[in-house]
């Protein structure tokens, strides 16, 4: 696409999420967009529209009705049935091109990565990754995109003056999902997929799932995690013992992950995983801002250290000053004691 004059901006309407499924389910993420763009399209008083590629995939439209948006552009076609991301982008690319959004939001999951910036380069339009706050400039209306820059060190926010779609790709579990409205109506647009289309480079033959026992620290509503004050691996034996207790899950910093106290898979952060549990407790973490992006949103933060300046404590809804190997074991004796 040109880079388009004030007339032509306004041709660009309405907020789309492109969602994401998979073996027929819609992520969360589909959920946590759809959230913020009803609030973004009600500052730029359009619609939210949704599209949904993949086969078999109609009988999920209602649910992203239901979830805030106005309406499902739709394409629901064998070759879809599995994520190639160059047939995906070349969908996605005409149908942008067909409709003209303003603003284009995809999750910033492993699939989101692969796709949206090969949709990006197409439509000669930005785009902002990994983004954790989403908002609209006062008088131009242009999306200003806040993310982690130079190393998680600062906030930046960026905003598009010039290109239109404005397209960014957001954190799972950074923004709150509409609660469901069951029945709520809106429009399903069926689209075909495009004929002249370029063959696929690559055939998928089969699609495997990892069986794999994993750390399911996205979905856990109780996370105790471990930082630098740990000390050393052993202790976090103390940390998975208190999750037990509480049926919880451990979490840890990128500190205690590089020292190879814990694995990869348990870390939160910037460039770990992004959690939203009911309950995060941060033991011996000092809380660089890189650590805070991906646990902020927790719903009650208590924090544990012996440094009452660390920045973790001030965030904190509850902080303990005090030896973690002293606070834990005294708080299971009494959890175990009720």
């Amino acid at each position: 696409m040109h880079t388009p004059t004030d007339h032509d901006r306004r041709q660009f309407r309405n907020v789309w999420v492109v969602a994401e499924q998979r073996e027929g389910v819609l992520k969360d993420v589909t959920f946590e967009l759809l959230g913020a763009a009803r609030r973004l399209a009600r500052q730029r008083r359009g619609e939210v529209w949704c599209v949904l590629l993949g086969h078999g995939v109609r009988r999920m439209s209602q649910a992203c009705l239901d979830r805030g948006a106005d309406a499902v552009v739709l394409v629901d076609d064998p070759r879809l049935e599995h994520f190639v991301d160059d047939v995906y982008a070349t969908v996605l690319h005409r149908l942008v091109e067909r409709h003209r959004p303003e603003i284009v939001l995809c999750g910033a999951t492993a699939r989101g990565r692969a796709l949206i910036p090969r949709v990006a380069v197409s439509l000669t339009a930005g785009l902002t990754a990994d983004c954790t706050g989403l908002d609209i400039e006062e008088g131009t209306g242009v999306l200003l995109q806040t993310r982690p820059a130079f190393g998680g060190n600062i906030m930046a926010t960026i905003k598009c003056t010039d290109y239109r779609p404005q397209m960014a790709t957001v954190r799972p579990r950074v923004m709150s999902a509409m609660e469901p409205q069951p029945g709520r109506t809106g429009r399903v647009l069926v689209e075909p997929f495009p004929e002249n289309a370029s063959p696929a480079r690559l055939t998928v033959l089969e699609a495997v799932t990892d069986a794999r026992e994993t750390v399911h620290l996205a979905d856990a509503k109780f996370i105790v995690a471990g930082g630098r004050g740990m000390g050393g691996r052993e202790a976090f034996k103390l940390l998975a013992e208190f999750a037990a207790l509480v049926e919880g899950a451990v979490g840890a910093s990128r500190a205690a992950v590089d020292a190879g106290w814990v694995d990869y898979a348990h870390q939160v952060g910037q460039t770990g995983q992004t959690v939203q549990p009911k309950v995060y407790m941060a033991c011996g973490i000092s809380g660089q801002v890189q650590h805070l992006v991906g646990m902020q949103s927790a719903d009650l933060i208590i924090a544990i250290n012996k440094n009452p300046e660390a920045p973790m404590m001030k965030l904190a809804d509850y902080s303990i000053v005090g030896d973690v190997f002293e606070v834990l074991p005294a708080m299971m004796k009494e959890i175990r004691r009720t």
